[in-house]
């Protein structure tokens, strides 16, 4: 099983550690993407502060993370899985989990990253501020940027059995599983449904959203499962207790459709 995730905004501060060493992350076929990417950015942030802040859209109360930016090669790292942040990383609790269950999460967890493309959570990375939505002056849209370097080596990456794209829409731009892979692959939505006046209405909460993610992965961790496909996910799920609904493919080479349903967190 391989669990497709985006990064969070919010970002952990950087440690005293050893500086990044881009060839010893994950998916090294990426490495020479990753490096433009950084020597762009890296450059932007230390070379004309107001272009930064409006090429990577920070209010004024973000300015500081242009500065954090621009010392990327120098400043110290930490892993993936510590440096992400926020509700759906809250819910998953990588650092709670027990030797078994964090085993599992660094083979199958692989974050979308608009600097890295990809990062397993046990490579070692600075914090830094770049989202997939951003367009540097000389790559561009950089959802667009990634989407060569990732159609070569995610095939590889998604090895032969479930691809569970957990990814918002910015991020699910830089890869679209295709063909076979596809195939295999369940997209997830969570949907709050609340009744009105006898009428149940279903809508996207991002609070829900991504706290129903993180922990419906660290529930399947947890379990030691790992669905051969999206029927046996949904399946899983259902054992799990969650309410699922799923709509298969209308025809091969597309991913399946697969809505887990919340009242409450």
């Amino acid at each position: 099983m391989l669990v497709l995730l985006p990064p969070s905004e919010g970002k952990a501060a950087g440690a005293a550690g050893a500086p990044l060493d881009a060839g010893a992350l994950s998916l090294p076929a990426l490495t020479d993407a990753r490096e433009a990417v950084l020597e762009e950015l890296v450059g932007l942030c230390a070379a004309d502060e107001a272009k930064a802040q409006e090429v990577l859209g920070l209010s004024d109360g973000l300015k500081g993370e242009i500065a954090k930016n621009a010392g990327l090669r120098t400043a110290g790292t930490r892993p993936a899985g510590e440096i992400y942040t926020g509700v759906l990383y809250d819910a998953l609790g990588l650092a709670s989990l027990d030797a078994a269950a964090r085993k599992r999460a660094e083979r199958s967890l692989l974050v979308f990253s608009g600097l890295w493309g990809a990062v397993r959570i046990g490579d070692r990375i600075p914090s830094y501020r770049c989202s997939m939505g951003v367009k540097l002056p000389g790559l561009g849209a950089l959802g667009a940027y990634w989407r060569a370097p990732m159609a070569e080596v995610m095939p590889e990456a998604a090895g032969d059995g479930l691809v569970l794209d957990l990814r918002s829409a910015a991020y699910a731009t830089a890869w679209k599983p295709k063909g076979e892979v596809a195939g295999r692959t369940a997209t997830v939505r969570v949907l709050q449904s609340k009744t009105v006046a006898g009428v149940e209405k279903r809508t996207v909460v991002s609070h829900f959203n991504k706290a129903t993610k993180g922990r419906l992965v660290r529930d399947l961790l947890s379990a030691g499962l790992a669905p051969a496909g999206p029927a046996e996910l949904v399946e899983a799920l259902r054992e799990l207790g969650y309410a699922v609904e799923a709509e298969p493919p209308a025809k091969d080479g597309k991913a399946w459709a697969v809505d887990v349903i919340v009242t409450e967190l």
